[in-house]
């Protein structure tokens, strides 16, 4: 299977053995409503995959991946690595930087990553949104803190450092995904998913939905990212759906850290005839739930319609 090469909060790559086989195995359009990293739609079997999601930026990021023949992406990465005096453990090792693995590279990193963010985001007040623009974002997201993507809502990218660099494996997980991506006949929309036009779907078709999820804490459920009468539309968007005979399946928790979504289980309750959950084997790394304690349990689920 191929992982995203985004550390994205709440990406599936390690529920794969558990949801793909749930899935229908006759597909023609797939619609990742909510891709995230991609994890999904980048290993499904199908005709045609649509991406969406609401961050504009991730999605220029991976059109940036599609049209760029990798060669010019990966030699554009290293150059910015260069530019910015950022370290590369991977062929200087750790000492040459003066650090320890265990403690990570963020001192040496951090006014080199500064700069590289600060001339992102100059760029972007510019107006400048070329492919360069793009794979800057990417080494940004790769030496920011924990590999995550975040942005303020002036549009500037706003995570401290991190502790490692662009190492090997980060580099073949990007070579396998634009492999992958550019042989994959895709297209990348951004769009709400109240405004997502679904009258081109057919019963041929189906739509993976992984939403924020209502009763965990995320860095897109900050500034009121996503709330009850959210939770409450895009249930009422999968009605619609199972109303026109389209195939979609829901990931989502039910019950996490002591908290229930009660909207949810109410509409599970109303629909008990119509829609199947299947729990799923439950682990923290998989999670959208971000919390310190890693006996937390989450009850996490797959709702169908098929």
């Amino acid at each position: 299977m191929i992982q995203s090469p985004l550390n994205y909060t709440g990406g599936k790559y390690k529920l794969l053995p558990q949801i793909l086989p749930l899935f229908p195995k006759d597909i023609d359009v797939f619609v990742d409503l909510f891709c995230g990293g991609c994890n999904v739609g980048i290993n499904i079997d199908c005709n045609r995959v649509i991406y969406n999601d609401l961050n504009e930026n991730l999605l220029y990021l991976y059109n940036t991946f599609k049209n760029l023949d990798k060669e010019s992406v990966l030699e554009w990465i290293y150059e910015i690595i260069e530019k910015y005096g950022l370290s590369l453990v991977s062929k200087n090792g750790y000492d040459y930087y003066g650090c320890e693995s265990s403690k990570g590279l963020g001192n040496y990193n951090r006014e080199g990553y500064l700069k590289l963010r600060a001339d992102f985001n100059q760029k972007h007040a510019n107006g400048n949104f070329d492919y360069y623009y793009y794979v800057m974002l990417y080494v940004i997201i790769v030496y920011a803190f924990n590999n995550q993507i975040r942005f303020n809502s002036n549009g500037e990218f706003n995570l401290p450092v991190g502790k490692r660099d662009f190492n090997k494996k980060m580099e073949q997980k990007l070579i396998d995904f634009i492999d992958r991506i550019q042989e994959q006949n895709c297209i990348f929309t951004c769009r709400d998913f109240r405004e997502f036009d679904t009258s081109a779907l057919t019963p041929q078709d189906f739509v993976y939905v992984d939403p924020p999820y209502l009763i965990t804490c995320a860095t897109y459920n900050e500034q009121g990212g996503w709330d009850e009468t959210a939770e409450k539309d895009l249930l009422a968007f999968l009605d619609d759906l199972n109303r026109k005979n389209i195939r979609f399946a829901l990931s989502n928790v039910l019950r996490s850290k002591g908290k229930e979504n009660d909207i949810l289980i109410e509409w599970l309750k109303r629909n008990a005839d119509r829609y199947k959950t299947v729990r799923l084997n439950y682990s923290y790394s998989n999670s959208n739930y971000q919390t310190k304690n890693r006996e937390a349990k989450s009850e996490e689920v797959l709702i169908t319609n098929y």
